[in-house]
Parts: structure tokens; sequence; C-alpha cells
């Protein structure tokens, strides 16, 4: 299997060294190129799998969208395509700058987080959603609504590794005091999330801090004791915190065979499982499906696209989704344990904490296996704030691959050394 990736990226290299050997003259290289020589080094560098499964990932959305835009007033495949662009762009500008050199304007990040945040808590724009929920999480932005704390989870990702890869260095990382102030740092978010409506978004946070905490090296002992904390506060929370209608989500996901429940709270579940079941194994066919573009699934478009490609491609779509996530998820594993310092290894904790949990709380809810949180399928669903945010977080999980220790290319500066690294590719 690895067999086949050498040999092209030989030939890649091999095409185009010869096609700089073109454009040299008689002293160092010319401008043009130059500018094969960064492609060259662009493509040695990067983390060419990562890029393969995003692309694939967001194709992928793309044609469930435009199956869905059958039923819609609004366009979402030509929105999600100009999102999915701009963003696999930003992506591609990250990934060559060095995340360590971001990362040191960790307070400018984190100061621009609460600002955006509580902006957004006073100023933002409720949007009314199913079931219930009434979060003030968007703000206007050029005559469309953005949710900020989805650029806050990538701001996140890189203040609170910072914060980690500082208490290490000063071998800090267990100390009681320190502990605390990482929960009080991770605190701030899903307080912030909390208070404006949107608990999904502060689950999603929640879960990002014990990844990277965990992958940054704090003590099991730590996380038992907070597992105790939350076991004792469930009650507590469930009584005086929760709203009616969270309560309502957690009681009909379990009730759903009840004829009441399906016709209110629990509509939107019984509604997308029958739809996934209704694909069987091959599916009805893409843009075939009856449901779809009757739009029978409320917010088939976003929380419950995994519903629209169970029925137009049946359990095989469902499992490519599956399949996908999962391997996109190995992957920055993968890169995580390739990173130079303990700063890229835990954003590359921090990213696996957000695509994971999004991924198994989306589809779970599809599944009518968790309750509905509201929360997005990563890279299937539309939504350009939240599409955009996460093509940055893969930007940067790519500058961690490109800045490895292994990762250093040399800079041809003259027709010599070309010429030398070219006989040396063919030896």
């Amino acid at each position: 299997m690895l067999f086949i990736p050498n040999i092209l990226q030989r030939l890649l290299r091999f095409v185009l060294l010869w096609l700089l050997l073109i454009f040299l003259k008689a002293g160092d290289l010319t401008k043009d190129s130059r500018i094969f020589l960064a492609v060259s080094s662009f493509f040695r560098r990067t983390d060419k799998l990562l890029w393969l499964l995003m692309l694939t990932i967001s194709t992928f959305s793309l044609i469930l969208l435009k199956s869905v835009s059958r039923a819609m007033n609004t366009d979402y495949f030509k929105t999600q395509l100009v999102v999915t662009v701009a963003g696999l762009l930003a992506a591609l500008v990250l990934s060559f700058i060095d995340y360590e050199s971001i990362a040191s304007f960790w307070y400018l990040i984190a100061g621009f987080s609460v600002f955006i945040m509580l902006y957004t808590m006073f100023f933002g724009i409720s949007v009314q959603g199913s079931e219930g929920v009434n979060a003030r999480a968007w703000i206007s932005l050029a005559g469309r609504t953005f949710q900020t704390s989805e650029l806050v989870k990538i701001c996140f990702m890189l203040t609170y590794a910072k914060h980690i890869s500082v208490l290490r260095v000063q071998n800090k990382i267990n100390h009681p005091l320190h502990v605390v102030l990482l929960a009080l740092h991770a605190a701030v978010p899903v307080l912030l999330c909390h208070v404006q409506g949107d608990d999904g978004a502060a689950i999603v946070f929640f879960f990002m801090f014990l990844c990277m905490s965990l992958g940054g090296g704090v003590q099991l002992r730590y996380f038992i004791l907070l597992g105790a904390l939350v076991a004792v506060s469930v009650p507590v929370l469930w009584k005086f915190v929760l709203s009616e209608y969270q309560i309502k989500r957690f009681t009909s996901v379990y009730n759903l065979d009840d004829p009441s429940i399906q016709l209110n709270e629990g509509y939107q579940q019984v509604q997308g499982r029958i739809s996934i079941g209704s694909g069987q194994l091959t599916g009805k066919g893409l843009f075939n499906g009856p449901r779809v573009e009757t739009n029978l699934v409320t917010f088939q478009h976003s929380d419950f696209i995994f519903s629209v490609a169970g029925e137009e491609l049946g359990f095989i779509g469902c499992t490519a989704i599956i399949v996908l996530l999962l391997v996109y998820l190995l992957r920055v594993l993968y890169i995580a344990s390739k990173a130079r310092d303990d700063l890229g290894r835990c954003m590359c904790f921090g990213f696996f904490g957000l695509i994971a949990l999004q991924s198994v709380s989306n589809i779970g809810m599809c599944l009518a296996l968790l309750p509905v949180m509201g929360v997005t399928l990563p890279f299937f669903s539309a939504g350009g704030s939240s599409a955009v945010c996460l093509y940055l977080g893969f930007g940067l999980i790519q500058s961690v691959y490109m800045h490895r220790p292994d990762a250093n290319v040399p800079h041809l500066r003259s027709t010599r050394t070309l010429k030398m690294n070219f006989r040396k590719l063919n030896a």
C-alpha cells in the first residue's frame, strides 16, 4: 500500500526538478524556477494523506448538500462551495506559517476570544432553533450570521496548548495550583457558551479540555477527581441548571416509541431514523431520496445531514462517512506523535477532541442513540462559520506536520546544488 504513494512522490519530484533545470540560467535559480522549487518543497513536507482525506470529505459534503438544495429555498451547495474553497485556501496559507509563531500571540488570541464571546452575549443575534433552542450565539457580519464559538474553538486550541506547553517546560504540569488554573482556563469558554444558551458548544470545549490535558501529561488522579465532581454535580445540574427543553431531549430519546413524543420533541430524531433506515444497504440513489426532496427531516442540511446520506446512499454511504472521519482522526493522532514539541502535540489533541466529539454526538443523535445537542457533523454539515473555522484548524494541523523535526528541506541556492539533488534522485 505504501509502495504506490512512494513511486508517485518520486515521479512528482523528478518532474518538478526537471522543469527547474529548464528554467536555470548560468548563475542562480530564476524566479520561475524558484516557484517550482517552492511547490516541490511543499509536496515533500505536507501530509498528502490528510489533504486527500480533506478533499474527499469536502467533495462528499458538497454532493450531499447539492441533493438537499432540491428541497430548500437556499442553495446550500453554492454557499458551501465558496466556503470550502475559501477554507482550503486559508488552510494552505496557515500550513506554511510556523504554528509556534502564531501561538506566541496567545495573549491577543485569548483577549480576542473573550471579547468576541462577550460581544455576542450582549449584542449577538438570538436564533430560534428546533425544540425550544434559543441561543444568542451569532453575530451579524457583512449581512450574514457568524457563530463566534466556532472561531473561539480554534483559538482555544492554540491558547490552551500554549498554556500546557509552558507548564511542561517549567515542569509544573501536575502542580495542584496550575492544574486548577488549567481548569479555569477551560471554564471560561464553557461558561460563556452556557450563558449564551449554546450548551452543545460548551460540551465540545469541555471535551477538548479533557483531550488536551490528557495529551499534555496531566496525571490520571486529576481526571478521577474531575469525574467524581461531575458525578456529584449531575443531580444539581439536572434540577437547577438544565432547561425544560434540555431535560425533554434526554428523556425523549429513550421513549421514542411513545406516539406523543414522536409528534413533539422526538419528531426530528424519529424522522431522521426513518430516513436512514429507508435507504437500506445501497440507498435510493443520489438525488432520488423522496424524503430528502420533501424536507421531512428538519435541519437536514446541517444537524441531520447524516440522514441524507442514509436515505440516498444507504448503509454503504453512512459507513463511508464514518470511515472517512475515523481515518481522519487517526491521522491527526499520527501527526501528534510526529510533532516537534508539546505545543504542536497538544494542538493536535485539541483538534482531535473537537472533531471526535462532534462526530460521535451528531451521528449518535441522528441514529437516536444520543439526545439532540445542536452539534453539526464536522466538514459535512452546511454552515459557513463552522466550516471555515474547521478548515483553519486543519491548516494548523498541517503546520504542525510541516514543521516536524524530520521535515527539513534543503534550500537550493545554485545550479550546482540542484544538479546534485537531481543526480541523487536518479541514484
